[in-house]
């Protein structure tokens, strides 16, 4: 299971020369890994061999259209649920705060939200917090599955795989919240200005802390605006 989740860390992060070289090794690691089963395997295999067979500046493109200018589709966890803008920062303290008391560090830079980063650090935790912690951010795996899908995207095999190892099922109210955030076209650049100036998700009309779930990373999960866009690739 820590192989797997180190794998799709790195499967979501942004493409580089080395992580195309790598597929290979990328596999041998999967196959080590005897706590993920051969379903999840079968689908991250197949984003493997997907990333690995194309030109680098090829998958850089698609990742950029993907992840980082359609805001519907961010990788930091915290863009997909609600809370007042003024909980944001609060909200990054403590996730910060919970990988420090587990001797996790990252650099200052990073936004401790950033899901390659969350799923590294899960790598390095027991069985029971791995499905602890997927469970509580689960229905925000479910809703970036469908909208991945929707688009004919092998980038959703990653978020099949994390719900599958993560095991029961997503809130399906939960989960609809956050796919009635109308879908970006990231060609729209003017569009995709307008979005990120407008509020987040509220879940659940504002019933409640227990709303996004029940334990204490879906409570921080409430914050969620993202700080800056992230520059667009080269020949965008």
């Amino acid at each position: 299971m820590a192989n797997a989740l180190k794998i799709l860390s790195a499967l979501l992060s942004y493409p580089s020369k080395d992580l195309i070289a790598a597929g290979s090794e990328l596999h041998e690691a999967l196959a080590a890994d005897a706590l993920t089963g051969s379903r999840e395997k079968a689908w991250i295999g197949a984003l493997i061999d997907d990333i690995c067979a194309r030109d680098l500046y090829d998958a850089e493109e698609r990742y950029v259209m993907l992840f980082d200018r359609t805001r519907t589709l961010s990788l930091h966890l915290f863009e997909h649920v609600h809370g007042e803008s003024r909980d944001r920062g609060q909200a990054m303290v403590d996730l910060a705060a919970m990988y420090e008391r587990q001797g996790y560090d990252i650099d200052a830079q990073e936004m401790p939200d950033y899901l390659p980063l969350f799923l590294e650090y899960l790598s390095t935790q027991t069985r029971e917090e791995i499905g602890n912690l997927l469970g509580q951010t689960q229905h925000i795996f479910a809703a970036l599955r469908e909208r991945l899908q929707k688009r004919g995207s092998i980038y959703a095999n990653a978020f099949l795989s994390l719900e599958a190892i993560a095991g029961g099922r997503a809130d399906a109210d939960a989960v609809a919240e956050i796919l009635k955030i109308p879908e970006d076209d990231p060609n729209d650049l003017k569009a995709l200005d307008r979005v990120w100036e407008e509020e987040a998700v509220t879940f659940g009309g504002n019933a409640g802390e227990g709303d996004c779930g029940p334990d204490r990373l879906a409570r921080q999960m409430r914050a969620a605006r993202r700080p800056a866009q992230q520059p667009e690739a080269r020949g965008e």
